[in-house]
């Protein structure tokens, strides 16, 4: 099994041409592509996602993936317009497995499902899954391995409401809003303009007021540069969890 996912990963790592609409709508019939890894919400009907090396561990009761970077892989888009959809949950619109899943003999999700289900799934967050390119695009949940998270102080600068672009020692990740997003501000309320004041700052200049992630999203977009902030991370999902907001000192 794991043999046969690397094999057809190979294909994928610098090709970047299959996130093309034109290509996921008319591929080659007899060279299935398949791709696993993190798949997050880039539009409507779009998801983007970079292909990861993904390794079968059979547990008792069910099979999850060990999921790991694969060296040079690039970043796909694929549009899901009418692609078979199938969740590793017992119904289509369910957000949470409900401590039953529902899995096929290769570990993948088997509820059939369609792409309005799709739409709804990334609205809750990252999912991971894999692709299958062939006459008809096909995307199956799995369950992936548990991963840590790391953290890390650095510079954060706003692509979009649900995507930044953050810096540290010599590094620049690209890294989506988790669903829970925790944003800790030193400003009197959650609503201020980034640094606005400094009413709720620590000695060391950390923010200790809790607020949610649309407040992250509308302090961001006042502040109109990169900011110094100290996050939470997972850098496997390359999903952002925790928010500092940091005063000068």
């Amino acid at each position: 099994m794991a043999r046969s996912i690397l094999a057809g990963l190979a294909v994928l790592a610098g090709a970047a041409s299959i996130a093309t609409p034109a290509v996921a709508a008319a591929p080659q019939p007899r060279l299935a592509k398949v791709v696993y890894g993190i798949a997050w919400a880039d539009g409507p009907r779009t998801l983007r996602i970079t292909p990861m090396k993904a390794d079968p561990i059979r547990l008792p009761d069910r099979t999850v993936f060990h999921l790991s970077r694969l060296q040079g892989a690039r970043e796909l888009r694929f549009r899901y317009t009418g692609a078979d959809f199938r969740r590793v949950t017992e119904r289509c619109y369910l957000k949470e497995n409900e401590g039953k899943v529902f899995l096929d003999r290769n570990g993948l999700g088997r509820t059939r499902c369609k792409d309005r289900h799709l739409d709804f799934v990334l609205e809750q967050g990252p999912v991971p899954v894999r692709i299958t390119v062939g006459r008809r695009l096909l995307i199956q949940e799995f369950l992936a391995a548990p991963t840590h998270r790391k953290r890390a102080y650095g510079t954060l600068t706003r692509l979009n409401d649900n995507t930044v672009r953050f810096r540290t020692n010599g590094t620049t990740l690209k890294l989506g809003y988790s669903p829970h997003l925790h944003f800790l501000r030193v400003t009197r309320r959650c609503g201020d303009r980034w640094l606005a004041n400094q009413v709720n700052a620590s000695p060391t200049g950390l923010g200790t007021k809790p607020c949610v992630g649309k407040h992250f999203t509308q302090a961001l977009r006042t502040a109109g540069k990169p900011v110094r902030v100290r996050i939470d991370y997972n850098p496997l999902w390359d999903s952002l969890d925790e928010v500092w907001e940091v005063a000068p000192r």
